[in-house]
């Protein structure tokens, strides 16, 4: 035994062990270009030419491969029309904001009101006096009661298809909820202006004691409220499809271990669930919103244009920037007339573009954290 220890190992600590042997000959005692002789086999390497042969034929059409440090023609060819889609995309904002301002600015500079904060909208060639400022009240207020009602919502579908629901009924419910992203917006405006509206004056009166101003009662129907409540549902497919994405995208290892420690069901929904997914439920919430602000037809035949005076209340009519320039379109026979109504759609489009970097900043900084 002490024989064998002697041989493959020193009794003396600190006494190096032998070099290996290989065939009888140290393996340090090759020569320099010994191992230039034999080509190191590549394994699990990142490099995609260090499998095979280094000189086979390239593929016919394919141009020059990589190993030159040269690109594809295909590549090439695929690379610059990605490009050049992403290039016109943005061209025609530019274009649109160009064209929006450029018929805009004359109009404003002619406004005898202040555009901003005037309550008033008169249209007359020579005498206009109009403002934004109840056209912008409407607009964001019933989009917000929108996400409040639609997001909650939302989730709630999107955990119950993910995490609680069988297959068998998931695909099923997920399927029919797709598919009220399909139903027009006509088909919205008709059921929420003669179905849904009646059955929401009751609501609407127990919500009429709260003692705020946003909900003092001044008229039954064609209110706001009933117009936020329609877009809650038009906006509902959208919000749940990427937040049941998300949800479904969610690291096993981050559910296995919450379970591990313990948690329940809902505590682990709580901790890894939620949590993974916070980023793409606000991503959707800001593309709802966004179909939320531009919405046309449904609110024009929702909510009523003959409201009193202008008033901070959910409860009355009003106009929309979209429907307002529905409901104006017959007065587009004079450049003067028509921008007024294309100054409001510059706001409009400006107030998209806010909630968008809005949306992308919180976005970005859940993926910073």
């Amino acid at each position: 035994m002490t024989e064998r220890a002697g041989r493959t190992g020193s009794d003396t600590p600190g006494e190096p062990l032998p070099p290996p042997r290989v065939g009888g000959e140290s393996v340090l005692d090759q020569p320099a270009d010994a191992g230039a002789a034999m080509a190191p086999v590549a394994v699990a390497s990142s490099d995609p030419l260090a499998h095979g042969p280094a000189d086979s034929t390239p593929v016919a059409g394919g141009g020059t491969t990589a190993a030159g440090g040269k690109v594809r023609i295909g590549d090439r060819i695929f690379a610059g029309l990605t490009a050049g889609a992403s290039g016109v995309v943005i061209v025609l904002v530019v274009l649109i904001g160009t064209f929006l301002a450029i018929k805009s600015v004359p109009s404003i500079l002619d406004d005898k009101d202040n555009f901003l904060t005037s309550t008033n909208w008169q249209t007359t060639p020579g005498n206009l006096r109009f403002g934004i400022a109840p056209l912008l009240w409407v607009t964001v207020i019933i989009s917000l009661i929108a996400l409040v009602i639609a997001v909650p919502v939302a989730i709630g579908v999107a955990l119950f298809i993910t995490q609680y629901a069988p297959r068998r009924l998931a695909k099923p419910v997920a399927y029919v909820l797709d598919l009220l992203a399909a139903i027009p917006s006509i088909v919205y405006g008709i059921w929420g202006a003669f179905v849904l509206a009646p059955k929401l004056e009751p609501v609407q009166r127990v919500l009429a004691d709260i003692p705020l101003p946003l909900f003092h009662s001044a008229q039954a129907r064609g209110t706001i409220f009933d117009g936020g409540v329609v877009l809650a549902v038009m906006i509902l497919p959208i919000i749940t499809a990427i937040s049941r994405d998300v949800f479904e995208r969610t690291p096993r290892a981050n559910v296995e271990a919450a379970l591990a420690l313990g948690a329940t069901k809902w505590e682990m929904i709580r901790m890894a669930v939620i949590p993974y997914g916070r980023a793409g439920v606000v991503s959707g919430s800001m593309l709802g919103l966004g179909r939320a602000l531009g919405e046309t037809i449904a609110v024009y035949l929702i909510v009523s244009t003959a409201s009193p005076p202008f008033r901070f209340t959910i409860f009355t009519g009003g106009d929309t920037f979209a429907s307002k320039i529905a409901n104006g379109s017959a007065e587009f026979n004079n450049p003067e007339t028509t921008g007024v109504y294309i100054a409001a759609g510059l706001v409009l489009f400006v107030l998209t573009f806010v909630v968008n970097s809005a949306a992308r900043a919180v976005v970005n900084r859940k993926a910073v954290q």
